[in-house]
């Protein structure tokens, strides 16, 4: 079984939520970990294992950074890490189905990502490298990241659905 690491320098791991209901605001996590296990090339029998520092959420706003940490949303300071761990994969072309368990603010959903796997190469250095796209939704509310205003023309000032979206490149321990 062959184990893959994430390399930080090479990957963001981000999300995407309607502002207003029309604007997307993005914003991603600079600290974070994870790995996979696969003996397929594939990765068609992966098991996947991540965790991001909530407190390195950036949006490129420090104030509605500083929201999203609060308990209106991630709750930082007693929910310090948000975690995904894969509970099956399937293959479906060149397209992987994802299944898996993820945890915020110490509530845990089953989430479903597709997976396409952009292929394996070896750098200068000789590490053998993988890069992975994936794709997902959640509804944040089911997290308990429930903050809720409607402005007065009764749009949502943030939407109930984030889109989760990386570019994944991995190394090959």
């Amino acid at each position: 079984m062959a184990t893959w690491k994430l390399d930080p320098t090479h990957t963001e791991i981000g999300f995407k939520a309607r502002h207003l209901m029309i604007t997307t605001v993005s914003g991603r996590f600079a600290q974070f970990d994870g790995q996979i296990s696969a003996e397929a090339d594939d990765f068609s029998d992966a098991h996947f294992a991540f965790e991001a520092d909530v407190a390195s959420v950036d949006t490129k706003n420090a104030d509605r950074d500083g929201h999203l940490k609060s308990p209106d949303f991630f709750d930082a300071e007693q929910h310090p890490k948000l975690t995904f761990a894969s509970t099956s994969v399937e293959k479906d072309g060149d397209l992987l189905h994802v299944h898996g368990v993820m945890n915020i603010r110490g509530v845990e959903k089953p989430v479903h990502l597709k997976v396409e796997v952009a292929g394996v190469a070896v750098d200068p250095w000789g590490n053998t490298k993988a890069g992975l796209t994936f794709t997902g939704a959640i509804n944040r509310k089911d997290f308990g990241l429930s903050f809720h205003v409607v402005n007065e023309a009764g749009n949502l000032l943030v939407s109930d659905e984030i889109k989760l979206h990386g570019d994944v490149q991995l190394v090959k321990a």
